[in-house]
């Protein structure tokens, strides 16, 4: 049976302004229940593809946000702690998001707001998808090409791929599944690599090894 080789790909986001901003915590609620799709998942990962140089426990904008502006440091850990990848859809996270600040209005008196330099700004993206000249023939070549390969590119097969793919799985594990069985040991491995909090360079070590230790105990 002749198998399709792996053709690796690059992609970038789009990003665009909505227009949509809040001022306060229950406009970022009212705004979120409303908010394109699009949008929540890229205040979720965009910053993947424009990582920050300073090292923030916050891996989400809506949690940036509420600790330095509106300096609620007990709703940014509850929402920085939110994982995307743990939902089954945007609705699903875009549901979560609401009920956590929902509770945290009911247990605040009174509503702060910000001054209109310090909104926050809804953003919506777009993925732009390029081609590359590598590519993967052989699951024996993934130790030595997973390294080789650019963090927009595991971007795109390993996070992107999840929201995209009819199995919401990564684009590695989906190429092996057409060998069959024989690599499932290695797909279990691959699977249980949590993008969220690791950054493209981390997750990128992370599937090289999960590879390299396959094939080192066969």
């Amino acid at each position: 049976m002749n198998r399709q080789p792996f053709l690796i790909k690059n992609c970038s986001l789009a990003a665009i302004a909505t227009g949509e901003h809040a001022n306060s915590l229950l406009e970022l609620r009212d705004k979120i229940s409303t908010a394109d799709a699009g949008s929540i998942y890229f205040h979720f990962w965009g910053s993947r593809l424009n990582p920050r140089f300073v090292h923030t426990q916050h891996h989400n904008d809506f949690a940036s946000w509420v600790f330095h502006y509106l300096h609620d440091n007990v709703l940014a850990e509850k929402l920085g702690i939110i994982d995307p990848t743990e939902f089954e859809n945007v609705e699903a996270l875009r549901q979560e998001l609401i009920e956590k600040i929902e509770t945290r209005l009911d247990e605040e008196e009174t509503i702060h707001w910000v001054k209109r330099e310090n909104a926050f700004h809804f953003i919506r993206s777009i993925i732009i998808v390029f081609a590359s000249t590598i590519k993967i023939s052989h699951p024996q070549e993934l130790p030595a090409k997973i390294p080789l390969l650019p963090p927009n590119s595991i971007f795109y097969h390993f996070i992107d791929a999840r929201s995209r793919t009819a199995e919401k799985i990564d684009d590695f594990s989906s190429w092996l599944k057409t060998f069959g069985d024989v690599y499932q040991p290695l797909i279990d491995d691959i699977q249980t690599i949590d993008p969220y909090f690791l950054s493209l360079t981390e997750l990128r070590e992370n599937i090289a090894f999960a590879a390299r230790q396959y094939f080192v105990n066969r």
